[in-house]
């Protein structure tokens, strides 16, 4: 090392002193700090479980309806995640409005959207629409009692299907996820719900009359609470009470 770099260092450590004692001294968080910190990362083991339920409803002007719910839960016990899928169909007593002739165009880049996507497009009258996702955190320690694991299983890559006078299902697991279809008769339009890859998306359309249609995808999230005997919670708690006695 040159004459220049070791003066450079003997000038340094000389000033350490002044000014070590203020530099290297830890400094307690505000709260409003320690508050950006709160509730961004969840620990090993808190989830203990987690469910989706995915549903589809169309109900045109005579009354005619088609329905499918796929849901899944995971938990400690599940040995294979496995979607579970009901379709229903039924028949109204109403009178339709004869064939949709209505005509919707465009909206090509909707099935390419990232994250949550959701359309409504109506070339009729009086329809009405939804698209809902739902997510549901709890702490209660006990998996959601609404859902029934029951139903025709999902196979990768199978399809399972359903039909009634209001149209015809189509329920999917390709690619890592999940699909349900509906294309509804008498030209009156369809709806679809897709999640997988980070993404969910959710549409339809409606070339018809006074229909009623209703896409909801549910997520449910139960974590554990940690127990005040946890070791290591109670390790941590000791070594924190241990610097308040310090000042800190």
């Amino acid at each position: 090392m040159n004459t220049y770099r070791w003066l450079t260092v003997m000038c340094l450590a000389a000033s350490m002193p002044a000014y070590a004692s203020s530099a290297f001294k830890p400094i307690e968080l505000k709260d409003s700090e320690m508050a950006e910190l709160r509730g961004r990362y969840v620990m090993p083991g808190r989830i203990i479980s987690f469910g989706i339920v995915m549903s589809s409803t169309f109900k045109d002007a005579a009354g005619n309806i088609i329905t499918g719910t796929a849901n899944m839960q995971i938990d400690s016990s599940t040995v294979t995640p496995q979607f579970y899928v009901h379709t229903y169909g039924s028949s109204g007593t109403g009178t339709g409005q004869g064939p949709g002739t209505g005509t919707v165009t465009g909206g090509a880049g909707l099935g390419s959207g990232q994250g949550v996507t959701q359309s409504v497009r109506a070339a009729g009258d009086g329809n009405t629409a939804y698209n809902n996702v739902g997510i549901s955190v709890t702490e209660n320690g006990f998996a959601p009692a609404n859902v029934v694991q029951s139903g025709e299983v999902l196979l990768a890559g199978g399809v399972v299907r359903g039909t009634s006078a209001a149209g015809d299902i189509a329920v999917s697991a390709q690619n890592g996820g999940l699909q349900m279809a509906i294309q509804a008769k008498n030209n009156q339009g369809n709806s679809l719900q897709q999640i997988g890859g980070g993404n969910v998306g959710q549409s339809i359309r409606l070339t018809g009359n006074a229909n009623f249609v209703n896409n909801m995808t549910q997520l449910n999230v139960v974590m554990g609470n940690n127990g005040l005997n946890n070791p290591a919670l109670n390790c941590n708690l000791d070594q924190l009470k241990g610097l308040r006695a310090l000042g800190y």
